[in-house]
């Protein structure tokens, strides 16, 4: 099989915290100058992809929000897009709006920001808006929610996790401080699905794909690709779902399959 496509996530595979490494930004510019197609594959809002993208020097599809959106940054329009349904995003505002938490909301070309205490914005990138209670009635329905906060979180997962399980999917990961993060998308939304939108863009198989990443959300693309790599970080769910395993990202785990995958065609 010949490789044409690498689908990378952010968060625990290519970045450690925010920062993209030098040696991990050089591999995946080598894969694109090589004539891999490189597409980002990220629970995190676009700008965000956008910006990691910017630094490797790519313009290709962006797959944000944990496959609810597809952006193309050289005609800055979707070309895929689904949103919470509004019963689910109705409960999860008001639990949100009970607890102690911090919730970010990505809805068309913002991401609310709903934090106790209003923070310093000129210290947070210029997308985020700030709201001390979410409300339907002043703002569009969400592509993907992500929330922090213990008590939020298991009540999330004890109430609406079942309520909602053939509306919503609801996601364990690890954001960029290191702690437990819920992601939570419409059901019809999740990287697999984003990935066979940016493949018929592209004019490539999913079988030419190699796609990377450390969590559960992963794992769709994983199960379709061609071929999969976990990092080595990644618990024995994610690592069973792929081909190969790879270094953690803190040791630059993507630019050692990218070395293999430019020398022996195969990560």
């Amino acid at each position: 099989m010949t490789f044409k496509a690498l689908a990378i996530d952010l968060d625990g595979t290519l970045l450690v915290g925010d920062d993209l490494s030098e040696r991990n930004r050089v591999a995946v510019k080598a894969a694109h100058d090589a004539g891999f197609e490189i597409i980002i594959a990220t629970a995190r809002w676009r700008h965000m992809a956008q910006r990691i993208a910017a630094q490797i020097g790519i313009s290709k599809p962006i797959i944000a929000c944990s496959g609810a959106q597809v952006y193309l940054p050289d005609r800055e329009a979707d070309i895929f897009d689904h949103r919470l349904p509004d019963d689910f995003t109705r409960e999860l505002y008001s639990l949100c709006n009970q607890h102690r938490c911090i919730a970010t909301i990505s809805i068309d070309d913002d991401v609310l920001l709903k934090l106790d205490g209003e923070p310093d914005m000129s210290q947070m990138p210029s997308e985020l808006i700030w709201v001390p209670e979410l409300s339907m009635d002043k703002h569009a329905a969400p592509r993907i929610a992500a929330t922090q906060g213990t008590a939020l979180n298991q009540e999330i997962k004890e109430t609406l996790k079942p309520k909602y399980a053939d509306k919503v999917n609801i996601y364990d990961s690890i954001g960029p401080s290191g702690k437990v993060v819920i992601t939570i998308t419409a059901k019809a939304a999740n990287k697999g699905e984003a990935l066979k939108v940016s493949c018929d863009h592209l004019g490539i198989s999913l079988a030419e794909v190699i796609s990377f990443g450390d969590a559960e959300n992963d794992v769709a693309m994983f199960e379709i690709t061609g071929s999969a790599v976990a990092m080595g970080q990644a618990d024995e769910i994610v690592k069973a779902a792929a081909k190969t395993v790879t270094g953690t990202n803190t040791e630059d785990g993507v630019a050692m399959a990218i070395d293999r995958i430019l020398k022996t065609g195969s990560p």
